[in-house]
């Protein structure tokens, strides 16, 4: 179903109506937006799909509530962002982080960050994007959601005020005090690595 042709506020109105082929639509035609959301928050331990699954089941359960004074597509976002906030509270978070917490790669690709002042090969490029979200895991969930938004996703304040609901200044804050968080796991973790 193409962009072109889909009738977003037609298919909501028929869903508000108890139409299952409608919901079936909305779903398919919303997927794509709320997977990516899911797969870039997904918290530990916890199955993308089911995570897509109760966003779906929060839109369809609020989809009475939509006043329609911001676009659908950004309601729900809405809703994605904030059940993954949610589920990241939730978990329960380990209250030291280990250099033997890392794999054999992971602490490869730290070592050679801090000891080289050469980049890290294309081929270690896999264990730094898990080890930058060990670290990550590491902060409070309203931290590492503004840094993943931010840094990782390149959102501007703007978009980010538009998901989380969170004024400029209020962002701007997070992130600068999140960033010195994660600089300062950094540096204990490889003092705890030659300790």
């Amino acid at each position: 179903m193409s962009e072109e042709t889909f009738d977003l506020a037609g298919c909501v109105e028929r869903v508000c109506l108890r139409d299952q082929f409608a919901a079936r639509e909305l779903v398919e035609h919303l997927h794509p937006m709320v997977i990516r959301i899911v797969r870039a928050r997904l918290p530990r331990r916890v199955a993308e799909e089911d995570l897509t699954q109760e966003i779906f089941l929060k839109m369809f359960t609020r989809i009475v509530q939509f006043q329609g004074n911001v676009p659908f597509t950004h309601w729900v976002s809405r809703i994605a962002v904030t059940t993954c906030i949610d589920h990241l509270r939730a978990q329960k978070r380990r209250p030291e982080f280990r250099w033997a917490d890392l794999s054999e790669n992971e602490a490869d690709v730290l070592d050679a960050v801090l000891t080289s002042e050469n980049d890290v090969t294309a081929g270690d490029a896999l264990a730094a994007h898990e080890l930058v979200h060990k670290l990550l895991d590491q902060l409070k969930p309203e931290d590492r959601m503004v840094l993943q938004l931010l840094d990782l996703e390149q959102k501007t304040l703007s978009e980010v005020s538009e998901l989380t609901n969170w004024n400029i200044a209020l962002i701007k804050v997070r992130a600068f005090r999140a960033r010195r968080k994660l600089h300062k796991l950094f540096v204990e973790l490889k003092k705890k690595e030659h300790s």
